[in-house]
């Protein structure tokens, strides 16, 4: 769902509108308008009744939006960054930038939401006695919207996600078990057999001639499968990420060559990638076998350059790139070699290719760090990582294949495959303590030294 309109900022949250919001308000005035028209007596004209109904759903709307705001407020006190509210087709939804740190945390923003239309409903039906006083269009308006929020409030508890229930379950769970993922994986079940049902029941109102009523929970049950669909792949993206290795997802983009090669030597090679700086060091994990995925051909081939790592007599020395041969003249190039204009190996972003694939995504997570070094466990290169990489392993693991053109297209941007969220992914694994990082230490480091060459 795209991000809409923003309307306003309600206590620094923003508020947005999506397109299809405009489809369901009009849906609702003429619901409204039908309902008024043939439960009404009352002397206003046509154009009144009109005027109504459609204040009645702006303000249903506007439930709706408090409902959220209930949300959000109580995550912004847990700690939690709300980054919108938005309003559409179904309803509303607050997007936050991660999930509570605790279950507790988590069951109060859940139940928040629910116990505000609660409030409201609660309310606005001990009101319908004085304002069908003033008015019986006043009263029957009242009485609608208190009806309709405690309607959102029992709909929102039904125990299965998207919806509020299954938040609570999903908490519930976590607090027992101490696994934020199974209570994920138990509300996603009871989200998908709630769907199951939901399109089931509205198939047979459809039938029966419940026409609205119908449609209305057949996409919501569609929708609830659309969402319990995303969920589960998430925690199998979470999931990959956990156990894949990089040695498994590595390639080999860098070439070798010795210390003694003169920059005109050099200047006839293929291109060659100018490498970055590390701008933090990134963690290691313990040793592992040999990588398997650098020695498999590669279905398409990267658009970045190789490195261009340098030895000496067997032993590893440094890196160099072409801009050396930009800031020398060309009448030095047959008398001076690489050795003397070459950059430490520790300057390169290096993982080790034992760490979990989520470290990988977290330290490529810049848009000036295009690739990795993997340091095998003698401290020595055995490969390259890059995000196409990263993003193929991922979707192989989940049982997905893409088209070599689709590869290709990835590898051109040097970015994931299809956009692939994994930095996001990835980050919210970590604020939520998923995941842990390792001793803060680069594999490259250890190339300082000058280590044999494998």
């Amino acid at each position: 769902m795209g991000e809409g309109w923003q309307l306003l900022k309600i206590r620094g949250i923003p508020l947005r509108i999506h397109p299809t919001w405009f489809v369901i308000l009009f849906a609702a005035t003429l619901v409204f308008e039908r309902h008024y028209r043939v439960s009404l007596t009352t002397t206003l004209p046509q154009g009144g009744l009109w005027a109504v109904a459609l204040a009645t759903a702006v303000l249903l709307f506007v439930s709706v939006l408090l409902h959220e705001l209930g949300h959000s407020l109580v995550a912004i006190s847990q700690g939690v960054k709300v980054r919108s509210i938005t309003l559409f087709l179904l309803g509303g939804v607050a997007s936050v930038e991660r999930d509570c740190p605790t279950a507790i945390g988590a069951l109060m923003v859940a139940l928040a939401g629910p116990l505000v239309s609660l409030a409201l409903g609660t309310l606005l039906l001990a009101a319908v006695h004085s304002a069908s006083h003033q008015s019986i269009v006043l009263g029957a308006m009242v009485t609608q919207l208190g009806v309709l929020n405690l309607v959102l409030a029992l709909f929102n508890l039904l125990p299965g996600l998207p919806l509020d229930g299954g938040l609570v379950v999903k908490a519930l769970v976590w607090q027992l078990t101490g696994s934020r993922r199974r209570g994920l994986e138990v509300a996603n079940g009871c989200g998908r057999f709630l769907s199951f049902m939901a399109i089931g029941l509205g198939s047979v109102l459809l039938l029966r001639g419940g026409g609205i009523s119908g449609a209305w929970l057949m996409l919501l049950g569609w929708f609830g499968l659309g969402a319990a669909r995303n969920q589960r792949q998430l925690l199998q993206v979470q999931q990959a990420l956990r156990e894949i290795r990089v040695k498994d997802a590595s390639r080999r983009r860098f070439r070798v060559i010795e210390a003694g090669t003169t920059l005109r030597q050099l200047s006839r090679s293929e291109p060659i990638a100018a490498p970055p700086l590390a701008s933090q060091a990134p963690p290691s994990g313990p040793a592992s076998a040999p990588a398997t995925a650098a020695s498999r051909a590669a279905a398409v081939q990267s658009s970045l350059p190789d490195w261009l790592l340098v030895c000496a007599r067997g032993r590893w020395r440094g890196v160099i790139d072409a801009a050396v041969l930009q800031q020398l003249p060309v009448q030095r190039w047959d008398t001076e070699t690489v050795e003397a204009h070459l950059r430490p190996l520790s300057e390169l972003p290096s993982i080790a290719e034992s760490a979990p694939l989520w470290e990988a995504v977290l330290l490529l997570d810049h848009p000036d760090r295009p690739r990795l070094l993997v340091i095998g466990p003698a401290g020595l290169p055995c490969g390259t990582l890059e995000r196409p990489d990263l993003g193929e392993a991922v979707l192989e693991k989940i049982g997905l294949r893409l088209p070599s053109q689709l590869l290709q297209v990835a590898r051109q941007q040097n970015g994931y495959p299809l956009g692939l969220g994994l930095a996001q992914v990835a980050r919210s694994m970590l604020a939520a303590g998923e995941v842990q990082l390792g001793e803060a230490t680069s594999p490259a480091a250890q190339l300082g030294g000058g280590a044999s060459r494998s």
